[in-house]
């Protein structure tokens, strides 16, 4: 698990020790459903990236921030609307990954993590959903989103995105039939499709 060292505390006269559970707990500050869903997701996903690296050790991953975005990528959920998974804002589901990278980047957490490695964290965010979107695709489907492009560009950002179309969140344990994914990936759109294919001949 990532651990990175906060401001000095000049009470305790100690450095204190921040993780990425530290970010989730104060957005998921109830051991409640949302709060479930979200971890028992993200831990599939990271479990999956993980096994991924080992899988292809030649592969240069950095594997403390695989895992830790992993841990993050969702983090933006609890903004939008999507009661069948216990998330009760505003926010159009399709912009949990914007809403989670501004969450990274705009309430503060540069005094606690480096600021590079947020950019990081916000990345991954931003393009995980499907095999990543292009603006082309966020154009023609008129989605709520910037016209711009969405796609996993690094190994990290890419095999976070690749993992996480194995697990959805309302059957968060359970991993997905890679059939099953396949067709999900056409649903979306061919780019997509040939996306997550591209993904599948690097990752599987």
């Amino acid at each position: 698990m990532l651990c990175l060292i906060n401001v000095f505390d000049v009470i305790s006269g100690r450095a204190i020790y921040l993780t990425v559970f530290d970010i989730i707990n104060r957005y998921y500050t109830e051991d409640g459903a949302l709060r479930s869903v979200l971890l028992t997701h993200s831990k599939k996903v990271a479990e999956r990236a993980l096994l991924i690296a080992e899988r292809h050790p030649l592969l240069p991953l950095d594997r403390d921030f695989l895992y830790s975005a992993a841990m993050l990528h969702d983090i933006g959920i609890i903004r939008c609307d999507a009661p069948g998974i216990h998330c009760f804002g505003t926010e159009p589901y399709i912009r949990h990954g914007i809403c989670g990278a501004r969450m990274l980047l705009d309430d503060g957490w540069e005094q606690y993590f480096p600021l590079d490695l947020l950019k990081r964290w916000a990345r991954v965010c931003e393009r995980h959903t499907g095999s990543g979107l292009t603006a082309e695709e966020i154009r023609a489907e008129r989605l709520p989103l910037p016209e711009r492009d969405f796609l996993p560009e690094t190994l990290e950002e890419q095999v976070v995105c690749y993992a996480d179309k194995f697990f959805s969140k309302t059957h968060a344990e359970r991993e997905k039939p890679l059939e099953r994914v396949f067709a999900s990936m056409k649903s979306y759109s061919a780019g997509s499709y040939e996306r997550f294919l591209r993904l599948h001949e690097m990752f599987k």
